[in-house]
């Protein structure tokens, strides 16, 4: 996802998200077993549900990454768990993982909570309150998101044959993972192998930034402003890689459950 106006807003929803989800794991935890009636015949082992891993998307399949929700809710589309090297990925491919990260449905309440948030700090002053207003901050937010996603995860790495996936490191001390997702924004693989400037991120960033002017308010027009939404797309796309690199290792060890 990209934004560009409320985008502090979206540490603010990773940790509402993570408190939902810990409250909906807790309420869903299992009742203590209890036993069996006298003359209550047990469920053959045919009869029960084998209770395997969900089974994977075809665009998991096909380019090898795990959709493995943050949080258990935000989408982790293109996320590669094994340090491996992967077929490079088709145009069709690339689309197809940009549109299941534009058109999540985690994507529809997400932008509709920015547009409340630049709503109830009047940003843009210029479209002032109402349903009216809010619809516009609503179109413009989606807006940013989605061409951002389409830019930097099908068009340019397509134009560019550059790999959108993320790839973890899974292993290793604490400082050099955490600085291996910001390492990300700057060093992507090539579909021909080998490593390369990021292109791509630069590129679609910059893009997504300068369309958005067609559809924003004029005080959000002005080259301090487009500079600030390029800085702050990098900033959370370097936050969106550190939570793809360290939810497999949350969710093992707070949540108590395997990585898929």
């Amino acid at each position: 996802m990209r934004m560009r106006n409320s985008r502090p807003g979206l540490f603010g929803i990773a940790i509402l998200a993570a408190l939902g989800s810990a409250g909906f794991l807790r309420a869903q935890q299992p009742a203590p077993p209890q036993a069996d009636p006298p003359g209550d015949p047990k469920p053959s082992a045919a009869e029960k549900k084998p209770d395997g891993p969900r089974p994977k998307s075809s665009i998991e399949r096909e380019t090898g990454t795990v959709n493995d929700r943050i949080f258990e809710v935000m989408p982790n589309y293109g996320t590669v768990y094994a340090p491996t090297t992967l077929p490079p990925m088709t145009s069709g491919q690339k689309f197809r993982l940009a549109t299941a990260g534009a058109f999540d449905y985690f994507a529809y309440p997400f932008n509709l909570w920015l547009a409340a948030m630049a709503q109830a700090n009047n940003d843009p002053k210029s479209w002032g309150q109402g349903w009216g207003a809010y619809g516009k901050r609503f179109g413009a937010s989606f807006g940013d998101n989605t061409i951002g996603t389409y830019m930097t995860t099908a068009v340019y790495p397509t134009l560019l044959r550059e790999d959108p996936r993320y790839y973890r490191m899974a292993r290793g001390k604490f400082a050099k993972r955490a600085m291996y997702p910001i390492s990300r924004l700057f060093v992507t693989r090539a579909d021909s192998g080998g490593k390369r400037f990021d292109f791509s991120e630069l590129f679609g960033n910059a893009t997504a930034t300068g369309i958005s002017n067609a559809y924003h308010a004029p005080e959000d027009r002005s080259l301090g402003r487009n500079l600030g939404t390029l800085g702050m797309l990098y900033m959370w796309d370097g936050v969106s890689n550190e939570m793809k690199e360290f939810w497999p290792d949350i969710r093992r060890k707070v949540l108590h459950k395997q990585t898929p």
